[in-house]
């Protein structure tokens, strides 16, 4: 069968990539067409062809959304057009909400005849807000994957819509990568140019460069002159099409070292983690790394209203959402300063109740995630949706 897929960010690609590797494991005729990034078109090989690179989608914030705007729409117009001719069996899309919504929308006008089913990946967060764009994901999305577990409570219970729980894609990634992983801390350290002999403390200050330019400068001012934190070594994870002199702006000569591509190996061997809101909160408690949730906004004392009168939700971070109470420290809105994310850091270092408390309550989180494999389990279920379709339209056409 003929898979279109569309991904609009590094995680996204990620994910993507890794159930496309399904895919083709479980239907052996399976090609590929997609919007996504580098793991993405590594995956499909010769097997499929890349439309665009998500970096032309990725734009955060409504500023540069608005600035953007002719170019994502361009992009749309594109991505419609091109699945329209290329005529594809299944459209997958993997979260990016916005851009995905508007494609299914306009899938679910084409011909029954002509239209593909249209399967979500990475459930949007409706739960978070825009709680109302479910009646869009009812008409418009033939069945939906989640890998999340409470999102199941929210679209069956709360809005009577089936939905499939096949796992954390991100768990799944973490747990194969460490029981494969053998390098010691010296050996990475030397590799990568850090000092073996003092422990790491990561800084994951995003995958945009608003994120970044938002975030590391604090992280690194409440790391800087803290006498506690001397015999610490501070470690950028640098992010996939950040160039390093991007990263240099922010960062002093010689404070802090920048690894790329490494980091899983990094999380492996640091001792405590500075991390921007998002998939890197689950990546970091998946290694059990005690953590601070940091996310600065530009306007703090509306995002702060915003969450407490819009935001359907507790929390910001994906791992005290899993967990259903405050695991990890969220500083973000009017909590966002140097002062509070030096103190939280300095709480969970070794030998510190709250460390040994965040890493008990990480086996809960783990525990709830489950261990299904997300990619092979969305795969056998999307292939045997396609094919049960295809099926019944050939017998409903041998009856008539």
């Amino acid at each position: 069968m003929r898979y279109y897929l569309i991904a609009g960010e590094a995680s996204g690609d990620l994910h993507a990539s890794h159930l496309m590797k399904s895919l083709a494991d479980v239907d052996k005729e399976a090609t590929f067409r997609f919007f996504g990034g580098d793991c993405m078109t590594e995956a499909a090989g010769e097997r499929g062809v890349r439309v665009r690179h998500y970096r032309e989608l990725a734009y955060m914030g409504f500023i540069p959304v608005l600035l953007h705007l002719p170019t994502i729409l361009r992009n749309m117009k594109m991505c419609k057009r091109d699945i329209t001719e290329w005529k594809p069996d299944v459209v997958i899309l993997v979260d990016y909400a916005g851009f995905n919504l508007s494609i299914a929308k306009f899938l679910r006008k084409h011909p029954v005849t002509d239209r593909p089913k249209v399967f979500y990946y990475i459930a949007p967060k409706l739960w978070a807000w825009k709680e109302y764009r479910i009646r869009n994901i009812k008409r418009d999305v033939d069945e939906l994957f989640s890998i999340l577990p409470f999102e199941k409570d929210f679209f069956e219970k709360k809005h009577h819509y089936p939905i499939h729980y096949v796992g954390n894609p991100t768990a799944d990634e973490v747990r194969r990568f460490r029981s494969e992983y053998k390098e010691t801390f010296r050996d990475f350290c030397l590799r990568c140019g850090l000092d073996p002999d003092r422990p790491v403390i990561a800084l994951l200050a995003g995958s945009r460069r608003q994120e970044i330019s938002l975030n590391l400068p604090a992280m690194m001012e409440s790391i800087e002159g803290e006498r506690k934190l001397d015999g610490y070594q501070t470690v950028i994870a640098g992010a996939p099409g950040i160039e390093r002199e991007y990263y240099d702006r922010f960062v002093n000569a010689g404070g802090c070292r920048i690894v790329y591509g490494e980091t899983y190996p990094l999380l492996a061997h640091s001792t405590a983690a500075l991390v921007t809101s998002g998939t890197a909160t689950l990546e970091t408690a998946m290694f059990n790394v005690p953590q601070v949730v940091c996310y600065r906004m530009s306007t703090p004392r509306l995002a702060r209203w915003g969450f407490d009168h819009i935001l359907k939700v507790n929390y910001i971070s994906l791992v005290n959402l899993i967990a259903d109470k405050e695991v990890v420290r969220e500083l973000f809105a009017d909590r966002f300063s140097v002062r509070n994310i030096r103190e939280s850091l300095l709480a969970i270092l070794p030998g510190t109740a709250a460390r040994r408390q965040m890493e008990n309550d990480y086996g809960e989180v783990h525990r709830r995630l489950g261990t299904e494999c997300a990619p092979d389990n969305a795969a056998r279920t999307m292939v045997g949706l396609a094919q049960k379709t295809d099926n019944e339209i050939t017998k409903s056409n041998q009856d008539d």
